[in-house]
């Protein structure tokens, strides 16, 4: 379990985290979302004890990162993938790390084999593709077989089938009890992977719930017919609330999937379309973020 509590951090006149307080339990995976610039890293960063907070506190199991005596068997991270030495082997960078923590040299062929790089256990990190190194970053974190594990942009420069496998693992770690937090700007996937999301901006908590609640507001009715003008005139008298999609599809609130199709059988206006329709996670996010982002483009 990680707790935060009135969590801050300063730098100088910037105000990066502003009293964050929040838990992120075991046996789910977290998403930790958020803009560009809403305090995302340095939050990590705090929690892993890479910086020290301005104000209030975070604990990893009820105790600080630094007072940890083997934090690889606690909390496995991966926060910068391609932060190893480059004329380092794989194996070799690994094992370096489960020295220093008292694990045995066993778990290293086990974890390069999990990840699917026993063939280059051998090979320079230095040479090793942006996705390699991401597995080689994940074998890291797995390396103390911890309870609490946090991911950093976990599927940066994997191929789809990539993605697929840690989308399993980290739900298959969170099946397990473990503590599994994962920062993400891919909402698709967040969607996917995350039982429940933490949403910041600005360094300030804007929301802490279950995915599906993200999603489960704003809920309409997808419409796409050839008459989308006249049929819009129709369902604006009859009381609904239209509004434009892709590709010429209206997206209709206030009136049921059914007084649709009975308005189009009575008008006599052909629907090539007519199914329910949810907020997708990333305009529940947009909604959520808008007045919190760093840099927005002109509309």
């Amino acid at each position: 379990m990680i707790q935060l509590n009135g969590l801050t951090k300063r730098y100088g006149e910037v105000l990066a985290v502003d009293d964050l307080t929040f838990t992120v339990r075991p046996g789910l995976v977290t998403g930790f979302l958020g803009p560009n610039g809403a305090g995302k890293s340095t939050t990590m960063r705090m929690i892993l004890g890479l910086d020290r907070p301005t104000s209030g506190s975070v604990t990893v199991n009820g105790r600080a990162y630094r007072d940890l005596p083997q934090p690889l068997r606690e909390v496995g991270a991966l926060l910068e993938a391609q932060a190893v030495h480059p004329h380092r082997s794989a194996y070799n960078h690994l094992r370096y790390l489960a020295q220093t923590n008292g694990i045995h040299d066993r778990r290293v062929a086990e974890v390069l084999d999990l990840v699917g790089l026993t063939e280059a256990a051998g090979r320079r990190a230095g040479v090793f593709s942006l996705g390699m190194s991401q597995r080689l970053g994940i074998a890291a974190t797995l390396l103390g077989d911890p309870p609490v594990l946090l991911f950093d942009e976990p599927v940066n420069g994997l191929d789809p089938e990539g993605v697929l496998w840690i989308r399993t693992l980290m739900r298959g770690l969170a099946a397990e009890g473990r503590t599994v937090l994962v920062s993400s700007h891919l909402m698709g996937e967040m969607a996917l992977t995350a039982d429940r999301l933490v949403v910041i901006g600005k360094g300030k908590l804007i929301a802490d719930a279950e995915t599906a609640t993200f999603t489960d507001t704003g809920e309409g009715v997808l419409v796409r017919t050839p008459e989308d003008v006249m049929f819009t005139r129709l369902l604006l008298l009859a009381g609904a609330r239209v509004r434009a999609g892709l590709d010429g599809e209206l997206i209709v609130t206030g009136l049921t999937a059914p007084d649709i199709g009975r308005l189009a059988a009575t008008e006599g206006v052909p629907l090539f379309e007519l199914a329910p329709r949810r907020t997708s996670l990333e305009e529940a996010f947009m909604e959520l973020t808008r007045d919190s982002v760093e840099y927005g483009a002109a509309r």
